[in-house]
């Protein structure tokens, strides 16, 4: 039975473990609270180049107050011996009383099983206090630690009426700072973030991550790209401090473009194509295979649409801004041929909505959503 004060601690935990976001990958964000008798002991979170889990800092910052203390957890402790040992091991010895656990590990290693440990020592488990913002933390990892694929997380900038450009040169930005803000935090809990080449040639972006909050793996920057029409000059390959630059193109690419690309330090990686561009499956094999936790699609129109229409879309934020661009020529946030009829399209169902400043953005699941956090898991 969890009350008020546990909805507390574990409100703090889940504090500490957003710090951990940028810092984590490819391991989860978690945070952990050693409390004894009312008062905070001890604090953790987990940073992927520290080792320790956020059970093991806490704990140690704890040091004699964790006897019959109660560790408030985000996510179940492991209890297999990877990088580091098991930490149910170490709660176990530290003489922890009780372990409220937010949510249980998604990994197949784990998945109930430290829980049951710690429960056959005698320490009492509650689990599910704050369930849902716990889930929201690792989304991305229990995504690919369960498919092995990204999770593929699309986001929009756009006006009211639907459109990202006017298709011209001049007034670029449509968002806010604020959104654009919003857009700098999806990076920053991203491990890549992928663009067409069309938004390339356009827009000549950096595609770098420059949010207030530390981020240690750098982003890998994806470009989708059929004929390698990325120009080596691109300001992509200017940035400093660098970071990877992936470009997915064709079996039929020009070699000698493949070349001068390398030169300015990207890594052209060849995949099967169909009438509809690029096989989208095949490069999201190959960034799983890469430890991509979170794969953030910033377009462009068409982009979005590919993405949409093969089903690989798990969570798509909008950013609508309070004004109307209108106009044939402005360009649509999703572009490709379309769907025939409202009746083939996907169905999405909105699991937030907040204001960025004066933007409105929707938190969207598509039906066919891979996320632990999918509203329509919760369909009876």
């Amino acid at each position: 039975m969890v009350d008020a004060a546990d909805r507390k601690f574990m409100r703090k935990a889940l504090r500490l473990a957003e710090k951990g976001l940028g810092l984590a990958s490819p391991n989860p964000s978690v945070g952990c609270l050693i409390v004894q008798e009312g008062s905070i002991a001890g604090r953790g979170w987990h940073e992927y180049a520290s080792l320790d889990h956020a059970e093991i800092r806490a704990l140690r910052e704890a040091s004699g107050l964790s006897k019959n203390a109660t560790a408030y957890v985000t996510l179940e402790p492991c209890c297999h011996q990877g990088r580091t040992p098991p930490c149910v091991d170490s709660l176990i010895r530290a003489g922890i009383r009780r372990v409220v656990v937010a949510r249980t590990d998604p990994n197949p290693r784990v998945a109930g099983r430290g829980i049951e440990i710690l429960r056959a020592s005698g320490i009492q488990v509650d689990i599910g206090l704050m369930s849902e913002e716990a889930g929201k933390l690792i989304e991305p990892f229990a995504c690919h630690v369960t498919t092995g694929l990204p999770l593929v997380i699309s986001k929009a900038g756009m006006s009211l009426d639907g459109k990202i450009g006017t298709g011209r040169p001049e007034g670029r930005e449509i968002t806010s700072p604020e959104g654009r803000e919003f857009g700098q935090r999806l990076r920053l809990a991203a491990d890549a973030l992928l663009v067409g080449v069309g938004t390339v040639l356009a827009d000549d972006p950096e595609l770098t991550y420059r949010g207030r909050q530390p981020k240690a793996r750098p982003l890998i920057r994806v470009i989708l790209d059929s004929l390698l029409r990325t120009p080596p000059s691109a300001r992509l390959f200017q940035s400093r401090p660098r970071s990877p630059v992936l470009i997915f193109c064709g079996s039929g690419a020009p070699q000698n473009r493949s070349i001068e690309l390398e030169n300015q330090g990207a890594e052209i990686i060849r995949v099967p194509s169909s009438d509809t561009g690029l096989d989208l499956q095949s490069v999201l094999g190959e960034l799983g295979k890469r430890d991509v936790l979170g794969l953030l699609v910033e377009g462009g129109s068409r982009v979005h649409w590919s993405f949409l229409s093969g089903g690989l879309v798990d969570n798509f934020y909008f950013i609508i801004a309070t004004l109307v661009l209108g106009g044939k020529n402005s360009i649509p946030s999703v572009g490709g041929t379309g769907y025939i009829s409202a009746a083939q399209s996907p169905r999405f169902k909105i699991r937030r909505s907040f204001h960025v400043g004066p933007d409105m953005v929707l938190e969207t699941y598509p039906s066919y959503s891979k996320s632990i956090l999918s509203p329509w898991l919760n369909i009876g």
